[in-house]
């Protein structure tokens, strides 16, 4: 189980990575999203096959992990959270879910069909509200917790 798991987070680790250089990022936050993404997925991981928790949950779990990972990254970097966001939520992403609805759609069953769809339309809806859950939290309360302590002042 243990080897499971090292394997899991060190796969979506270097995914992360390779979609980081797809999307351009500066080759210095590599790491950081590599651990933020493979953190993010082990935790899905973790919840559906240790936990026994569903997708839906497990996603939504996971997505706020990686959404305030993000953000609190962008503040210690101090550079855009789409960065380490993007590239982080890129394991989560329900790719595997789509091609199930539309492969069983295209076979006429319909009955799997659907039941992929609604699954994956609920893991699309669960990333959202995890994202916009973090993204609630306001940005003082982030700089005050992990930025500088210096004020920002107006020019």
């Amino acid at each position: 189980m243990i080897i499971d798991a090292v394997l899991q987070f060190g796969a979506a680790f270097f995914g992360t990575i390779a979609f980081s250089v797809l999307f351009s990022v500066p080759k210095e936050h590599y790491p950081l999203c590599g651990a933020i993404g493979g953190t993010g997925w082990l935790i899905y991981w973790v919840l559906i096959h240790v936990l026994h928790a569903g997708a839906v949950e497990a996603n939504f779990i996971a997505t706020v992990f990686i959404t305030l990972a993000s953000r609190i990254g962008s503040t210690v970097r101090k550079c855009p959270v789409t960065l380490f966001l993007i590239a982080g939520i890129f394991p989560e992403v329900p790719g595997v879910g789509v091609y199930r609805a539309i492969y069983y759609s295209v076979l006429d069953n319909h009955e799997e069909g659907l039941y992929y769809g609604r699954e994956t339309l609920g893991i699309a809806i669960a990333m959202v509200l995890g994202i916009i859950l973090v993204f609630e939290i306001p940005q003082k309360t982030i700089n005050r917790l992990f930025g500088d302590k210096v004020k920002y002042r107006r020019k």
